[in-house]
């Protein structure tokens, strides 16, 4: 769970991007389509001793710069027990019989759709 750690009480506006940087807030215009590239500015000097390896540090919906607990590592989530309905046991299919080979096509001496083999004179 979050824990509130410096009470700002800045208005969030939807056109920045706000982080902390340094124990202090900051914002940075959101990039728009055909748009220079916006400065970032401190908003806010929040005064935060910050602990980079532990927390996350944000600027919460109240204005209010807080922090939570990293998961390092990818933490292990626990099984829940009896979700997941147990797995049937998969029946094989029956067997094919292989199949039958066909007869060869003979092979024509002739007709109008054969190439043909005499020579042109």
């Amino acid at each position: 769970m979050a824990e509130k750690i410096a009470k700002t009480g800045i208005k969030r506006d939807n056109d920045l991007m706000y982080y902390i940087k340094g124990g202090d807030v900051w914002a940075t215009p959101r990039k728009k389509p055909g748009q220079p590239k916006g400065k970032a500015a401190k908003v806010a000097a929040a005064g935060v001793e910050m602990d980079y390896s532990k927390f996350l540090y944000y600027l919460d919906s109240d204005g209010d710069v807080a922090r939570q607990a990293r998961q390092v590592g990818g933490s292990k989530r626990k099984k829940s027990a009896g979700k997941s309905a147990p797995k049937k046991a998969a029946k094989k299919p029956a067997a094919k019989k292989p199949a039958a080979k066909k007869a060869a096509a003979k092979k024509s001496s002739g007709g109008k759709k054969g190439a043909k083999k005499g020579k042109k004179r």
